[in-house]
């Protein structure tokens, strides 16, 4: 029993890593939490100490390659696509670094693992406050605008968008009946998108919009 107790506190080592980083993910409701976590530090801390146990010494990264492929697998779960938008990306990353902490901890490096583990709260829960604070500078709307004025209106309205200062990422047109509808995905300071949405009010050939 005395000679498997290095291996559980590696073990121990990787579920309090993975603990501490699935409370910011649980905190923020997000889908892979607390215990999904805790799991995945484990399960790559015992791959880690078997893969020496079994492969030797001389081929310790054959059983742990698999780790690599399988957390890809919950990582790419993890990522969700709505319409343009793109979620999970943040979540699929913790899921990787959790594991590859949790590899760090069952090859016994303490101090690589604790420090990575270390880094990775302060992103997680310090470097929120500065994306807020950049997204106050840079919002995102998406405009979604009916223009019954055909080419000639649709042509007013993205000189619109360009004098506004917006920076228009996504372009989309559908053609209906005699009309347009369109849709602009854009980032830019609130002042210009105030801008642009008194400028869409007052604009004859615009019908129908919404961001």
């Amino acid at each position: 029993m005395t000679s498997l107790l290095p291996e559980i506190l590696r073990i121990c080592a990787a579920m309090l890593a993975g603990g501490l980083i699935g409370l910011e993910r649980e905190f923020r409701d997000k889908s892979a939490g607390f215990r999904t976590l805790i799991f995945i530090g484990a399960g790559a801390a015992l791959i880690t100490i078997l893969s020496r146990l079994i492969g030797g010494p001389d081929d310790p990264g054959r059983i742990t390659a698999n780790i690599v492929t399988g957390i890809g697998f919950l990582g790419a779960g993890a990522i969700l696509r709505d319409g343009m938008r793109v979620a999970g990306l943040t979540t699929a990353a913790t899921i990787w670094l959790t594991a590859a902490i949790g590899m760090s901890f069952g090859a016994g490096a303490y101090l690589f693992g604790a420090s990575v583990t270390a880094l990775s709260l302060i992103v997680l829960w310090v470097f929120p406050a500065f994306e807020h604070a950049v997204d106050k500078i840079r919002e995102e709307h998406t405009y979604e605008v009916v223009i019954s004025d055909g080419r000639e209106g649709l042509a007013r309205v993205e000189s619109l968008f360009a004098e506004s200062g917006l920076k228009v990422n996504v372009r989309q047109y559908f053609k209906e009946r005699a009309e347009m509808r369109c849709r602009w995905i854009t980032f830019g300071r609130p002042q210009a998108h105030e801008k642009i949405i008194q400028k869409l009010l007052d604009d004859p050939a615009v019908t129908e919009f919404k961001y």
